[in-house]
């Protein structure tokens, strides 16, 4: 599996760090000592929450909070990876938005995929790699710090 990964990680390197999804503002602070946040933890594998123009949804659940920071072109997703860590993810597909799809893949983790191309990307190590070969290339990565229990995606 180690292997796959690096193969994966190569993958998407080659693609450069260009993307076909424009870097648009984030501004997302999740703090994971409060309120419905306390179980997503690093150690809770395949939780995620997305933040999009609706507010924070949980594992796919609504939290009624409110959200006034940005969120990229089609949301954003948090993730836990199979690394034990965080990672973060604009939403919207890097095959159809050039085409003026502005579409939020759907997550069902570990993979988000595009309603409108069917394009799966694997969420679990870290990367958002394409896994049907429709696209080639991954979802946007978004810049995540995490100190004293709190995650702050910032772009």
């Amino acid at each position: 599996m180690f292997v796959s990964l690096l193969v994966l990680l190569a993958a998407c390197d080659s693609i450069g760090s260009q993307s076909s999804v424009p870097r648009m503002p984030v501004n997302v602070t999740i703090d994971t000592r409060q309120g419905e946040f306390v179980h997503f933890t690093p150690e809770a594998l395949n939780t995620y929450v997305i933040i999009d123009k609706d507010g924070y949804h949980y594992n796919g659940h609504d939290i009624p909070l409110p959200f006034t920071g940005a969120f990229g072109c089609g949301g954003v997703l948090v993730y836990v990876n199979i690394l034990g860590g965080y990672s973060a993810y604009d939403l919207a597909c890097p095959y159809c938005y050039p085409k003026g799809h502005i579409e939020s893949c759907k997550v069902d983790a570990p993979f988000a995929t595009c309603p409108r191309c069917g394009e799966i990307y694997d969420i679990s190590g870290g990367i958002g790699v394409p896994t049907k070969g429709i696209g080639n290339e991954c979802l946007r990565s978004l810049p995540l710090t995490y100190v004293n229990s709190v995650i702050r995606i910032q772009q």
